[in-house]
């Protein structure tokens, strides 16, 4: 049932259609909104009438109160999809807010020219009007905000996932490169990715290389226990190269344990004993290129 204090509104909706999206879309242009880099015209245009189409349709319903409600499903629905093509694209967050706030404007001009000798219902009309678009602006940020949390979080799942890769060094030796700080995640997907790559080589030795790891303290040699511990339970023995004078003496001070597991100031000393434990081995030559004259 259509309430009695928006009669306008709809019929503006409903029969000013190309004249709205004639204003809005000159609006969009004038005011420096429309990003041609980003989106073409023909693309701005479509969003834009369906947009009114789904929005003349809701307020049809009577109902301009409450844009949660379930005849606005479309409309945010609509607007969602368009914060997270935007967001993909690159536009920014007053962009992509201002989508909305854009149509004010043109949607008040409309009703002022239909109501110029009404004073009391225009400014009744352009109350309601204003809440409304104000109302479905702010969904169109939240909803923006949570597109661009998605996407930072799959970044960092992304990068996480890169800066811990497992080589191969040799026949039944793998290496593992930690650079930066290893904390609880962290060292999930460690872990996961040197067991998966043990599973798939059927590799003896794996050598864990914290050279890049910063400090360590006492949460971060658990951490690394815990990554030896499950590598031996899936038939590979753990060696950590990268054991700095200053790691050394944090350690020690610390009064970290760190068992029998084997530790190696360089990767190059690991990955010679590592070739010993696999029965290989690393013989010198008796002349190197180029040193002979």
């Amino acid at each position: 049932m259509q309430g009695n204090g928006n009669q306008m509104l709809i019929q503006v909706l409903s029969e000013r259609q190309s004249e709205l999206l004639a204003e809005w879309m000159a609006a969009l242009t004038t005011g420096s909104i429309r990003r041609d880099d980003l989106m073409k015209e023909a693309e701005l245009r479509g969003q834009c009438g369906d947009f009114l189409r789904m929005l003349r349709d809701a307020v049809q319903s009577g109902n301009v109160t409450n844009v949660m409600a379930p005849e606005w499903a479309d409309v945010r629905e609509l607007l969602s999809s368009i914060s997270r093509s935007r967001t993909l694209q690159g536009f920014s967050p007053r962009e992509v807010a201002t989508f909305v706030f854009s149509l004010k404007k043109p949607l008040f001009n409309q009703l002022h020219h239909a109501l110029e000798n009404d004073t009391r219902q225009l400014f009744d009309e352009l109350a309601t009007a204003s809440d409304l678009l104000d109302n479905l602006g702010l969904w169109t940020t939240e909803a923006y905000q949570k597109v661009r949390e998605e996407v930072i979080r799959r970044q960092q799942e992304e990068l996480l996932e890169l800066s811990t890769p497992v080589v191969k060094l040799w026949d039944g030796v793998l290496a593992l490169p930690i650079i930066g700080t290893l904390d609880s995640s962290r060292t999930q997907t460690v872990m996961e990715a040197l067991l998966q790559k043990i599973v798939d080589t059927g590799s003896e030795v794996a050598i864990i290389d914290i050279t890049g790891v910063p400090t360590v303290d006492t949460l971060t040699a658990q951490h690394l226990l815990k990554t030896v511990t499950a590598a031996r339970l899936m038939g590979a023995d753990c060696i950590i190269s990268g054991i700095r004078p200053q790691i050394a003496q944090t350690i020690v001070h610390l009064g970290v344990e760190l068992g029998d597991v084997v530790t190696k100031a360089t990767l190059a000393d690991a990955f010679v004993l590592a070739l010993r434990r696999t029965g290989a081995s690393v013989v010198r030559t008796a002349g190197r290129p180029g040193s002979e004259k």
